[in-house]
Protein backbone atom coordinates (compact mmCIF):
# COMPACT_ATOMS: atom_id res chain seq x y z
CA UNK A 1 0.00 0.00 0.00
CA UNK A 2 0.83 3.86 -0.88
CA UNK A 3 1.43 5.90 2.32
CA UNK A 4 -0.70 8.65 2.12
CA UNK A 5 0.90 12.20 2.05
CA UNK A 6 -0.41 14.71 4.11
CA UNK A 7 2.51 17.35 4.53
CA UNK A 8 2.68 18.81 0.69
CA UNK A 9 5.25 21.21 1.23
CA UNK A 10 7.82 19.04 3.61
CA UNK A 11 6.95 16.68 0.51
CA UNK A 12 7.55 18.82 -2.05
CA UNK A 13 11.40 19.61 -0.27
CA UNK A 14 12.30 16.31 -0.06
CA UNK A 15 11.35 15.43 -3.57
CA UNK A 16 13.41 18.60 -4.72
CA UNK A 17 16.38 17.50 -2.65
CA UNK A 18 16.62 14.00 -4.08
CA UNK A 19 16.54 15.72 -7.81
CA UNK A 20 19.04 18.42 -6.76
CA UNK A 21 21.08 15.16 -5.35
CA UNK A 22 20.14 12.89 -8.72
CA UNK A 23 21.24 16.07 -11.38
CA UNK A 24 24.05 17.46 -10.02
CA UNK A 25 26.04 14.06 -8.05
CA UNK A 26 24.69 10.77 -8.45
CA UNK A 27 24.11 10.77 -12.62
CA UNK A 28 27.68 12.90 -13.10
CA UNK A 29 29.63 10.78 -11.36
CA UNK A 30 28.16 7.97 -13.59
CA UNK A 31 28.61 9.89 -16.26
CA UNK A 32 32.01 10.64 -16.16
CA UNK A 33 32.60 6.90 -15.70
CA UNK A 34 30.02 5.61 -18.44
CA UNK A 35 29.11 8.00 -20.39
CA UNK A 36 25.26 7.54 -19.29
CA UNK A 37 22.95 8.76 -17.03
CA UNK A 38 20.34 6.72 -16.11
CA UNK A 39 19.42 5.85 -12.84
CA UNK A 40 17.58 3.21 -10.58
CA UNK A 41 15.44 2.22 -8.12
CA UNK A 42 15.64 0.26 -5.08
CA UNK A 43 12.74 -0.87 -2.40
CA UNK A 44 14.36 1.82 -0.45
CA UNK A 45 15.78 4.67 -2.38
CA UNK A 46 17.66 5.34 -5.52
CA UNK A 47 20.89 4.15 -7.31
CA UNK A 48 23.36 4.37 -10.17
CA UNK A 49 23.94 0.92 -11.53
CA UNK A 50 27.77 -0.20 -11.09
CA UNK A 51 30.04 1.73 -12.55
CA UNK A 52 33.83 2.08 -12.79
CA UNK A 53 36.31 -1.23 -12.27
CA UNK A 54 35.53 -1.49 -8.74
CA UNK A 55 31.61 -2.12 -9.06
CA UNK A 56 30.91 1.46 -7.72
CA UNK A 57 27.53 2.54 -7.03
CA UNK A 58 26.27 5.77 -5.24
CA UNK A 59 22.92 6.10 -3.53
CA UNK A 60 19.83 7.71 -1.68
CA UNK A 61 18.71 5.69 1.37
CA UNK A 62 16.89 6.94 3.43
CA UNK A 63 18.51 9.78 5.12
CA UNK A 64 22.12 8.84 3.69
CA UNK A 65 24.18 9.13 0.51
CA UNK A 66 25.75 5.69 0.63
CA UNK A 67 28.72 4.87 -1.53
CA UNK A 68 29.09 0.79 -2.08
CA UNK A 69 31.39 -1.30 -3.68
CA UNK A 70 31.01 -4.72 -5.60
CA UNK A 71 33.79 -6.10 -2.86
CA UNK A 72 31.16 -4.99 0.17
CA UNK A 73 32.75 -2.00 1.20
CA UNK A 74 30.50 0.61 2.12
CA UNK A 75 30.87 4.92 3.31
CA UNK A 76 27.92 6.67 4.10
CA UNK A 77 27.20 10.24 5.03
CA UNK A 78 24.29 12.12 6.40
CA UNK A 79 22.29 14.17 3.60
CA UNK A 80 22.73 17.81 4.64
CA UNK A 81 23.60 20.12 1.84
CA UNK A 82 24.68 19.51 -1.67
CA UNK A 83 27.79 20.80 -1.53
CA UNK A 84 28.65 17.99 1.38
CA UNK A 85 27.32 15.29 -0.97
CA UNK A 86 29.19 16.69 -3.74
CA UNK A 87 32.43 16.87 -1.49
CA UNK A 88 31.55 12.67 -0.09
CA UNK A 89 31.30 12.04 -4.08
CA UNK A 90 34.08 13.13 -5.13
CA UNK A 91 31.72 15.23 -7.97
CA UNK A 92 33.40 18.51 -8.78
CA UNK A 93 30.21 21.51 -7.81
CA UNK A 94 28.51 22.09 -11.17
CA UNK A 95 29.87 19.22 -13.12
CA UNK A 96 28.00 18.99 -16.84
CA UNK A 97 27.49 15.96 -18.55
CA UNK A 98 26.54 17.60 -21.15
CA UNK A 99 23.52 15.33 -22.08
CA UNK A 100 21.18 17.70 -20.02
CA UNK A 101 20.33 21.15 -18.91
CA UNK A 102 20.45 21.50 -15.06
CA UNK A 103 17.21 22.78 -13.54
CA UNK A 104 17.59 22.07 -9.83
CA UNK A 105 19.81 24.64 -7.75
CA UNK A 106 23.60 24.82 -8.01
CA UNK A 107 24.04 26.54 -4.93
CA UNK A 108 26.56 24.68 -2.38
CA UNK A 109 24.45 25.91 0.33
CA UNK A 110 21.26 24.20 -0.99
CA UNK A 111 19.54 22.15 1.64
CA UNK A 112 18.88 18.06 0.50
CA UNK A 113 18.02 16.91 3.63
CA UNK A 114 14.52 16.12 3.19
CA UNK A 115 12.26 15.01 5.96
CA UNK A 116 12.39 11.30 6.82
CA UNK A 117 8.68 10.29 6.98
CA UNK A 118 8.22 11.88 3.37
CA UNK A 119 11.86 10.57 2.32
CA UNK A 120 10.55 7.14 3.04
CA UNK A 121 7.31 7.99 1.05
CA UNK A 122 9.22 9.35 -1.86
CA UNK A 123 11.36 5.98 -2.16
CA UNK A 124 7.77 3.75 -1.50
CA UNK A 125 6.91 5.75 -4.94
CA UNK A 126 9.61 4.96 -6.83
CA UNK A 127 10.17 0.92 -5.55
CA UNK A 128 6.56 1.24 -6.40
CA UNK A 129 6.73 2.68 -9.87
CA UNK A 130 9.46 0.51 -10.35
CA UNK A 131 7.18 -2.51 -9.88
CA UNK A 132 4.28 -1.66 -11.76
CA UNK A 133 6.98 -0.29 -14.74
CA UNK A 134 8.41 -3.39 -15.23
CA UNK A 135 5.50 -5.44 -14.99
CA UNK A 136 4.10 -3.73 -17.78
CA UNK A 137 7.03 -3.95 -20.10
CA UNK A 138 7.21 -7.42 -19.29
CA UNK A 139 3.91 -7.83 -20.40
CA UNK A 140 4.83 -6.14 -24.04
CA UNK A 141 7.96 -8.56 -24.80
CA UNK A 142 6.96 -8.18 -28.64
CA UNK A 143 6.47 -4.32 -27.96
CA UNK A 144 10.59 -3.00 -27.95
CA UNK A 145 10.18 -1.92 -24.39
CA UNK A 146 13.16 0.73 -23.58
CA UNK A 147 15.07 -0.08 -20.49
CA UNK A 148 12.71 1.28 -16.95
CA UNK A 149 15.52 4.05 -16.06
CA UNK A 150 15.26 7.01 -13.48
CA UNK A 151 16.14 10.35 -15.93
CA UNK A 152 17.74 12.95 -13.51
CA UNK A 153 16.80 15.76 -14.92
CA UNK A 154 13.49 14.94 -15.39
CA UNK A 155 13.23 12.87 -12.20
CA UNK A 156 11.02 10.15 -13.10
CA UNK A 157 10.81 6.73 -14.10
CA UNK A 158 9.94 6.29 -17.48
CA UNK A 159 9.85 3.68 -20.47
CA UNK A 160 8.07 3.50 -23.97
CA UNK A 161 6.89 0.82 -26.06
CA UNK A 162 4.33 0.19 -28.95
CA UNK A 163 4.37 -0.58 -32.82
CA UNK A 164 7.40 0.84 -34.49
CA UNK A 165 5.34 2.88 -36.46
CA UNK A 166 4.72 5.96 -34.36
CA UNK A 167 2.36 4.62 -32.16
CA UNK A 168 4.30 4.17 -29.42
CA UNK A 169 3.92 5.78 -26.13
CA UNK A 170 6.00 6.30 -22.73
CA UNK A 171 4.49 5.42 -19.71
CA UNK A 172 6.19 6.13 -16.14
CA UNK A 173 6.03 6.89 -12.62
CA UNK A 174 6.81 10.69 -11.46
CA UNK A 175 7.12 11.73 -8.37
CA UNK A 176 5.67 15.09 -8.98
CA UNK A 177 6.96 18.34 -10.54
CA UNK A 178 6.22 22.34 -10.70
CA UNK A 179 2.45 21.55 -12.39
CA UNK A 180 1.78 18.53 -10.17
CA UNK A 181 2.80 18.44 -6.38
CA UNK A 182 2.38 14.68 -5.79
CA UNK A 183 3.25 11.67 -7.38
CA UNK A 184 1.38 9.92 -10.47
CA UNK A 185 1.47 7.54 -13.06
CA UNK A 186 1.66 8.85 -16.62
CA UNK A 187 1.35 7.80 -20.42
CA UNK A 188 2.24 10.10 -23.25
CA UNK A 189 1.86 8.96 -26.78
CA UNK A 190 3.92 9.90 -29.28
CA UNK A 191 1.33 10.87 -31.26
CA UNK A 192 -0.74 14.26 -31.36
CA UNK A 193 -3.90 12.94 -30.33
CA UNK A 194 -7.06 14.51 -28.85
CA UNK A 195 -8.31 11.53 -27.54
CA UNK A 196 -10.22 12.83 -23.67
CA UNK A 197 -8.46 9.96 -21.93
CA UNK A 198 -5.44 12.93 -22.54
CA UNK A 199 -6.92 14.40 -19.49
CA UNK A 200 -3.36 16.41 -18.83
CA UNK A 201 -2.76 18.04 -22.02
CA UNK A 202 -0.19 15.74 -24.00
CA UNK A 203 -0.61 12.82 -21.63
CA UNK A 204 -2.93 11.48 -19.02
CA UNK A 205 -2.31 11.19 -15.19
CA UNK A 206 -2.89 8.63 -12.79
CA UNK A 207 -2.94 10.76 -9.22
CA UNK A 208 -1.31 9.41 -6.00
CA UNK A 209 -4.76 9.68 -4.09
CA UNK A 210 -6.26 7.12 -6.12
CA UNK A 211 -3.32 4.98 -6.24
CA UNK A 212 -3.16 5.62 -2.49
CA UNK A 213 -6.80 5.15 -1.87
CA UNK A 214 -7.30 1.70 -4.10
CA UNK A 215 -7.62 -1.48 -2.73
CA UNK A 216 -4.99 -3.43 -4.73
CA UNK A 217 -2.77 0.06 -6.39
CA UNK A 218 -0.86 -2.03 -9.10
CA UNK A 219 -3.75 -3.13 -10.69
CA UNK A 220 -5.21 0.39 -11.03
CA UNK A 221 -2.27 1.20 -12.25
CA UNK A 222 -2.18 -1.83 -15.06
CA UNK A 223 -5.44 -1.06 -15.47
CA UNK A 224 -4.55 2.70 -16.78
CA UNK A 225 -1.86 1.50 -18.63
CA UNK A 226 -3.78 -0.76 -20.44
CA UNK A 227 -6.42 2.15 -21.21
CA UNK A 228 -3.85 3.97 -22.32
CA UNK A 229 -1.95 1.90 -24.78
CA UNK A 230 -5.20 1.04 -26.16
CA UNK A 231 -5.52 4.31 -27.37
CA UNK A 232 -2.02 4.72 -28.19
CA UNK A 233 -1.08 2.23 -30.41
CA UNK A 234 -5.03 1.86 -32.29
CA UNK A 235 -4.41 2.34 -36.07
CA UNK A 236 -4.42 5.78 -37.28
CA UNK A 237 -6.61 7.19 -40.06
Amino acid sequence: MLTPITDVDAYVRTREGWHTLAERVLAPALHAATGHIGLRALADGITTPPFGGDGRTLSLRGDELRDTRADGSLRAVPLTTLAGAAAFAGVPLGADTGVYTATTAADPATDVAGDGALTHALAQWFAFGDRVLHAWTAAHPDESPATVQLWPEHFDLGTDLGPDDGRRANYGASPGDADHALPYLYVGPWAKSDDPFWDAGSFARLSYETLAGSTDPEATAAEFFRHGHAIASSPKS
